[in-house]
Formats: structure tokens, sequence, C-alpha cells
């Protein structure tokens, strides 16, 4: 592809050399530049890349995109067969290359675009789910895995580089994709991640002080301002009206509106909302109201799953589906490692939860009190090499929510563990709530499944979908799921 055909659509200057030079990749990485590449310097956190600029033509780059507030050396631009290309944003001019390369997929495929400081996960997969109920293929970018409809990726991060959204969206156009489903975070709008996508459907679940430090937000403005860029890049918005910033997301948006709500009338909405509670079984059942109507019924607990799948339906609604296929879908909508329940008994409920910070712990904790147990458990420790704040504050609301919390080992990174497990009970300490300590991880799910009681749930927080546990720099192979049928096979309850 020539030169000037990627740089279409993104304001430029050229500063030397052919705009019809033959470009065989976009490279955003130096170590990856070959021949005929070329090379978008991005400004990182920890590393410039126009530090490279001069070993990427060395190593044969074709071309170079710059940033506008960079130096260019003039033996740089002195140099034969190399086109130098400033820009104003080099993270932006990434996503518009790299959208070029691929033939502009999201011109093809309709992409819908989901965030929020919750419920971003779960409302993808729900989503997912209907839509192939219904006989659509259904990409996939999220947390958990990237699903090209040929093969399945495990996440680094919740919105890839926007190279990779691009390639993996070209994949699923070829692939025969009817659309692709996403989840947005804060630091991708920041970042530019999606640039160069129209998405067709932005949905916003809510928004609550998260991602603010030093190396994400600098504050709770910037964050919400950051949430509010998608609904200025989509057609259609689909919104969350119960959330007390709603007013604030919507400031500036440039799509058409709708809304869902489980308080008041809404495009979409929830009416006599009730929680079913049986052993080893929690979900929700309501009426559907507004544009609308039939009752619904999920193997979900909790509000949060209602303003999930009001917004599932929404978005479905939006595509054509059916009230046939809307039903089926929701009841065996599953994701891995969000309020997951694993069937081990009748006598008690026992789940697993990616719930890893004090808010998301809160939120899971008081909706499952909701649900009257006769005794709430959380098992759950914290990641090492992360603000200790965390620690305190998660140990504080497992002892005022919890009946019982049995503290344990997560991913300790660098840190010892025992370390880790004093300050949870520090914050422990700042309530009356009960506890005990065992920091091997199958021995606290064991300790808890063999101490169980007719009528309890059993929560394993942090987790989630994680198969690993990261100890000095080494991941080990561990997932609960495995721990429990371990445990029960050890007991006699199953055949191994």
């Amino acid at each position: 592809m020539k030169l000037s055909k990627l740089l279409e659509r993104l304001p430029h200057r050229i500063l030397c050399g052919d705009p019809e030079t033959e470009i065989s990749e976009v490279v955003y990485d130096s170590r990856k530049v070959t021949a005929g590449s070329v090379f978008v310097c991005i400004p990182g956190t920890v590393v410039d890349g126009h530090r490279f600029m001069e070993a990427a033509a060395e190593t044969g780059a074709a071309a170079i995109v710059t940033q506008s507030d960079h130096e260019i050396p003039d033996a740089l631009l002195k140099r034969e067969h190399l086109a130098v290309v400033q820009t104003d944003n080099c993270r932006y001019a990434l996503a518009i290359l790299s959208a070029a390369s691929f033939g502009y997929p999201a011109d093809h495929l309709p992409v819908v675009g989901v965030t929020g400081t919750k419920g971003k996960t779960t409302t993808t997969y729900m989503i997912k789910s209907i839509l192939e109920n219904a006989g659509k293929k259904v990409g996939l970018i999220g947390t958990i895995e990237v699903d090209t409809a040929s093969r399945r990726i495990p996440a680094n991060n919740t919105t890839p580089e926007s190279y990779l959204v691009q390639k993996y969206l070209r994949e699923m156009l070829d692939n025969g994709c009817d659309l692709a489903v996403m989840e947005v975070s804060s630091q991708a709008l920041m970042m530019d991640r999606t640039a160069g996508i129209e998405f067709e459907i932005g949905v916003f679940t809510n928004i609550e002080p998260d991602h603010i430090g030093p190396n994400e937000h600098k504050d709770f403005e910037e964050y919400l301002q950051c949430k509010s860029l998608l609904f200025r890049q989509c057609r259609h918005g689909i919104f969350n009206a119960d959330d007390e910033h709603f007013e604030k997301i919507l400031e500036g948006h440039t799509c058409s509106v709708e809304t869902i709500s489980a308080k008041d009338k809404a495009d979409y909405y929830a009416d006599h909302i009730k929680h079913v509670y049986e052993p080893g079984y929690l979900g929700v059942r309501y009426d559907l109201h507004g544009k609308k109507e039939f009752p619904v019924e999920l193997d979900i607990p909790g509000l949060f799953t209602v303003y999930n799948s009001l917004t599932s339906i929404a978005v479905a609604s939006h595509f054509g589906v059916s009230e046939e296929d809307i039903l089926p879908a929701m009841k065996k909508a599953r994701v891995k490692g969000r309020v997951e329940i694993i069937d081990v008994s009748d006598d008690y409920t026992l789940m697993i939860d990616y719930a890893h910070n004090a808010m998301a712990l809160r939120s899971l904790l008081e909706t499952l009190r909701d649900y009257e147990p006769k005794r709430l458990v959380c098992v759950f420790g914290c990641g090492g090499n992360r603000a200790r704040d965390r620690r305190f504050e998660m140990g504080e609301v497992s002892g005022k929510l919890a009946d019982l919390t049995i503290i344990t080992s997560d991913n300790p990174r660098y840190e010892e563990p025992l370390a880790i497990i004093e300050d949870i009970k520090t914050g422990i300490g700042r309530t009356d709530g009960k506890y005990i300590e065992i920091a091997d991880r199958k021995e606290a799910i064991r300790y808890a499944m063999h101490n169980a009681e007719k009528g309890d749930v059993i929560v394993l927080a942090g987790k989630g979908h994680e198969d690993y546990q990261e100890i000095k720099g080494v991941h080990y192979p561990m997932d609960e799921r495995v721990l429990i049928r371990e445990i029960l096979e050890e007991d006699g309850r199953i055949e191994n």
C-alpha cells in the first residue's frame, strides 16, 4: 500500500520523501521494523519511540511518523529513500494508519462498544449470547479474551493497542462476522486505541471513582471525560439513566440516545424486580417495559444483572432480535469468573468472582446480602506490588459485610504472601468481622467447603477468570475450578 493511501484520513505534513512510497506494514515497536515498513514513534509513559527513529531508518523503514512536538535530526531528513511524516498525535496516527492498512474494517463491520466502571465484560457476553442465538456471527474484544470467530486469544488489556484492534476487526470481517462487540476502557479512549472506528452503538453502564492514579487518570473528572468520548464516536448511544453522572456523560454527545433504568420509566425499564434464591442457585426476575414488554428471568444474581440485561436487550433490539431469541439466550449467558456459580452442593452456594478491589467487592457482597443467606463467607486475598490501601479497604469491606472472611493468597508477585495478609488483617481490624487466615488458596477453599452450613453463600473473590498464580515473576497454573474439582475428588464426592 502506498504511504499516501495510509495517510488519507490523517492530518499530516510530509517533511521529506515520496508520498507514493510503497509501505509493507505499520510498526510501532522499533524491534519489529522491517524493510519497507512505516515506523510510528509512540511517546510512551516509559520509553519514547522517537528515541529509535534513526535505528528504524537503519533497519530499513521506508517511512517514519513523528509527533510535531519532537525535533527531527537533520541527518534523518536528508536520508535517501526515507519519508518523514509529522502529525500532532502519534497515538491517533497509529490508529488511523492501522485502520487504513487493514482496509478500514469498521466501515464494513458494525461495532458495539461498551464502556463503564463495572459491567462491561458481562454485558458484552450477554450481547454476544443473544445475537448468536438469533443466528448472527459475533466477534468479541474484551478483558478476558479476543474471539475472532476462528481463534480465541487471552487478553492482556481490556482494550488492546489500536493496531491490534484493527487487526482483530479485519480477522472478524474475513471470518464472516456480522458484527463485533468490544469493551472500551477509559484508557483506550484517552490513548486513541479506538480512533478511526465509528461505533454503531456505544453503551454506558455506570461510572464510579476508579483508575485514578499516576499511571491512569489524574482525577475523577478526567476519568469521566474520557468515558464520555465514546459518545462522540458512535451513531447510537444506550445509557444507564440511573447513574448519578448520566448527564455529565451525555455532555458533548453526537449520537442518538436511548435509556435504560431499574428505577424509573425509560426506553427500556425493569419493574417488579425479584431476587430468586434456592440453595445452589441465585437469580433474578423482572418485568420489562418500554420499547419491549415481556418477563425476564436470569440465572445470575443481583441488581447489576438487571442493568446488564436491560442494556443487552436494548442492543439486541437495535439489530431486530425478537423476544423469542432474547429470552433463552439470557438464561444461558455466562461469563467465566463473573458471579460464576459452581455446582457442588444442594446445601450451599459456591461462586467465583473477579472482584479484586474494594468497590467491586462491596458491590458483590451487598448484592449477595440481599439474598439473605444463612452466612455470607468471603474467601479472598490481594495482589502484591499494588497499592497497599487496596488491602486495607478490601479487608474493611469484607469485615463489615461478610459473616466470615477467610484471608488467603492471590497473586503475591514479588511480595511475601504473609505480609499482604497482615495488611488485609489491619483493614478487618477496623470492624467486628470474624476471620481466619489460610495462606494456601486451595486449603482456604477446602476449609470453606468443609465448614459450609446449609443456606450459606461462599464467594471466592479476586481471581475470577484467571488460571494462574503469579509468584516472583512466574505464572504457576492455578484455576479455582480445578482446585474445587480436586477437593471434591480427594473427598471422594466425584471420581477423578
